[in-house]
């Protein structure tokens, strides 16, 4: 049986891990000058960054629970935040070129 204690603390390994995807992501589009280049730093970049807060949540923390083979908990905590947080950049989010910003006071 499933505790409650251990989905709530997998749906917030998933909102950690899909908020810093989407922030990365969103940095690294603003940041490069290239079209492709914030894709390929954020699929080869993020999913570093996220394992690490993974081994840090599940780890020191204990949330969530045991999910029953590797391959799963990769796609649970790695491959669908991924998705979700490049998802939420690149389509709700407008494009870096779009954003009009203030002009500087010097």
């Amino acid at each position: 049986m499933v505790a409650v204690v251990d989905v709530i603390g997998l749906l917030v390994i998933v909102l950690a891990n899909s908020v810093v995807t989407a922030l990365m992501t969103r940095f690294f589009r603003v940041r490069l000058n290239t079209k492709w280049g914030g894709l390929v730093y954020a699929v080869l970049l993020c999913p570093v960054v996220m394992f690490v807060i993974v081994l840090v949540l599940s780890g020191i923390f204990s949330l969530g629970g045991n999910l029953g083979s590797r391959s799963l908990a990769l796609l649970v905590t790695i491959a669908i935040p991924l998705a979700i947080g490049m998802t939420f950049d690149y389509v709700w989010m407008p494009a870096p070129d779009e954003v009009e910003l203030p002009q500087s006071m010097g």
